[in-house]
């Protein structure tokens, strides 16, 4: 990682923390049970790419990113919801997540549940909150919660990890001429939509204009997809200690860019992805320095 990226990366998360601290205070009506539960996944560490996204894609556009902050809270919130929920029996049955037990290995699944709910619904709150102290308009405050909704639903993250259960099995079938097809559709879906919604709510609090939101929307579906096509390699060479897990995809016959591809062809359609997230960025030239150097990250983490 770069000293500028560390660098942003280091204030944009100590920011990012201090308003979920505020977001997640004791409250009277909310219980303090579930209240541990939200905030053992939220405080168990993590990259916060999302909310960086959100904050860089915000100051791009000339929004200073300290008015972007609940809604960088919010898009954590989400990410860290859907992993609670992931690792449940019913789903990955994880027993362990970045070096820690799993939400429900020590709150039981009843509660890691509904901390997952929690964290989805606290989300929007958030999101509201944070329209409403910039006073963004009306209009542009629909908008940016039906792109965070879309990138997190059906139709984006949730349906992408219907699509990835529904696939599973098909890392044994790699003849099949649909392989490369579903892969891509899972990976737009499950990564790629939560961290371009990511950097649409950053532009929308900035009062963004078509052209710039579109740029950082493509930016948004390249890193988006070369971060799932780097997991999927990092599943095959990477060290499971600093990842922080167990087990691999490749062992549960999941369909996967290294086992579709290989190493060395996976990590050749990363670099070009990266190469066009680059390009896309020129609209903003000097203050995108930080998402360009997120970019090559993204392909060059061991973890």
């Amino acid at each position: 990682m770069s000293s500028l990226l560390a660098r942003a990366m280091g204030k944009n998360t100590a920011a990012v923390d201090s308003a979920m601290e505020e977001l997640l205070a004791p409250a009277p009506d909310l219980p303090e049970s579930v209240r541990k539960a939200m905030r053992y996944s939220l405080f168990a560490g993590g990259k916060r790419l999302r909310p960086t996204l959100v904050l860089e894609a915000a100051a791009c556009c000339g929004l200073p990113a300290r008015k972007a902050l609940k809604t960088a809270a919010a898009l954590e919130m989400i990410h860290t919801y859907s992993l609670i929920h992931d690792d449940l029996p019913a789903m990955d049955d994880d027993d362990l997540r970045r070096g820690k037990p799993t939400n429900h290995k020590v709150f039981g699944e009843a509660l890691a549940i509904l901390a997952g709910d929690g964290l989805l619904t606290k989300a929007f709150e958030a999101a509201a909150l944070n329209a409403a102290e910039i006073r963004l308009n009306g209009k542009a405050t629909a908008e940016l919660i039906r792109v965070v909704a879309y990138g997190a639903g059906a139709e984006g993250m949730v349906g992408g990890q219907v699509a990835d259960l529904e696939a599973e099995g098909l890392g044994k079938n790699l003849s099949s001429a649909c392989a490369a097809k579903t892969l891509e559709s899972v990976h737009r879906r499950k990564t790629g939509a939560l961290i371009v919604a990511s950097l649409e709510a950053g532009a929308l609090l900035a009062g963004a204009g078509a052209r710039w939101r579109e740029a950082l929307r493509s930016y948004g579906e390249c890193v988006g997809l070369a971060f799932q096509i780097a997991d999927d390699v990092l599943d095959v060479v990477g060290d499971k200690k600093k990842m922080g897990k167990r087990g691999s995809d490749r062992d549960n016959g999941k369909l996967t860019y290294a086992a579709l591809y290989g190493v060395d062809g996976a990590r050749a359609k990363a670099r070009a992805l990266v190469e066009t997230a680059h390009a896309r960025l020129k609209p903003f030239g000097a203050r995108a320095a930080v998402l360009h150097e997120l970019a090559d990250y993204i392909i060059e983490r061991d973890k």
